[in-house]
């Protein structure tokens, strides 16, 4: 009886690695692409945390760009069933904190200068006031859409620098992917602005958006 119940317990663990892609398969097929993303509910688990991760590392704003470049790494390794163990997280955090401050604050001062342009050009101060608020969002949703594909390329061997440069490429090489970019920032700032307590979903969401137009790009 007891070795009954252990073969049952065995089996169905078995049918949760070979669903989940943990484990191997029951029966010959072929290898999924993201095995990590067949159990969609786990997989939204995972974003969630993501996210609250990056609201984490991120709280002081100037490490936004690590947090980000870190929890898409996270994600990535999560859905090709890679080791995502959140020590790896914390590993890339401080392997990219120093460069992705340093990123972080130029962020914010570009930003803050923006943000006061749009300010003034509201007030009436500013002549053409309506294009210079006009050139203020664009600006500002740029340096997000920017701040997002940085940080999707940042790898810890090549650096902050080289993940900044290969921007313009990358939005040249795929001009249908900027558009999920642009959507991803899109739904960040919708969703927040509706309920603030759903910044972590929607930053998760983001960066899962990040992680797949690549892959998308690569499939094509």
């Amino acid at each position: 009886m007891a070795g009954t119940r252990a073969d049952r317990r065995a089996e169905r663990a078995a049918v949760r690695a070979d669903r989940s892609g943990s484990g191997p398969v029951l029966e010959e097929r072929p290898s999924a692409r993201f095995p990590g993303a067949a159990a969609k509910f786990a997989l939204f688990g995972e974003v969630l945390m993501v996210g609250l991760l990056v609201v984490l590392v991120g709280v002081l704003v100037v490490t936004l760009p690590v947090a980000l470049a870190a929890g898409i790494r996270h994600l990535g390794r999560y859905i090709a069933a890679e080791d995502s163990r959140l020590a790896l997280f914390w590993r890339d955090v401080r392997a990219g904190l120093a460069g992705g401050s340093l990123l972080g604050l130029i962020v914010v001062v570009v930003a803050a200068v923006l943000a006061v342009d749009i300010v003034l050009a509201r007030s009436g101060m500013l002549p053409g006031g309506v294009v210079v608020e006009a050139v203020g969002w664009t600006g500002l949703a740029a340096l997000a859409v920017g701040l997002l594909i940085a940080a999707g390329a940042w790898d810890p061997q090549t650096g902050w620098r080289n993940a900044v440069r290969s921007v313009p490429s990358i939005v040249r090489d795929d001009i249908r992917g900027l558009v999920f970019y642009i959507a991803a920032v899109a739904l960040v700032v919708i969703l927040t602005w509706m309920l603030p307590p759903l910044l972590p979903a929607a930053i998760g969401c983001a960066v899962l958006a990040v992680v797949a137009v690549p892959q998308r790009r690569r499939s094509r």
